[in-house]
């Protein structure tokens, strides 16, 4: 037996006639329909707008919007970027404690991170706590190479 649109039908009571309300004392939901007597919910209509909650400052107000919600944990860095250890002479090790005594970092409150703006081209061995992409491209290119500290 084939099936096709025509044959679908619904399983045995799993259609029920509607319940006709408010048809005189006797038809069981009659008078008040099953609302009881008075108050908010009783009446025509819809009796609150989904998300009413009484009169208290509802859920999608108390809630913030939009974005730029502030990160809890923020990972915060001192950013070095390529070009400034260009200045630095070739085959030297390059850490969070040099660039201090070198006078490139003035204020050495977070762990160090190599940003990939500008050229470099001397070789040299940088250590610090995180590189990006392009600045580790950079700094292997012009033969050094990173090291990622703790």
């Amino acid at each position: 037996m084939s099936m096709n649109l025509q044959s679908l039908k619904a399983n045995a009571g799993a259609r029920r006639r509607k319940l006709r309300k408010g048809r005189g004392i006797a038809a069981g939901q009659g008078a008040s329909c099953g609302f009881g007597m008075r108050g908010q919910k009783s009446r025509s209509g819809r009796p609150t707008r989904p998300g009413f909650e009484g009169g208290q400052m509802p859920l999608y107000r108390r809630v913030p919007k939009l974005k730029h919600f502030p990160l809890v944990n923020p990972k915060a860095f001192t950013v070095v970027n390529v070009a400034k250890l260009a200045e630095l002479k070739a085959g030297s090790t390059v850490s969070l404690d040099s660039l201090v005594k070198d006078g490139i970092v003035t204020s050495p409150k977070h762990p160090l991170k190599i940003l990939g703006t500008g050229e470099l081209k001397v070789k040299l061995t940088v250590q610090a706590a995180a590189f990006t992409a392009s600045a580790r491209a950079k700094i292997e290119a012009a033969g050094g190479s990173c090291e990622i500290t703790a």
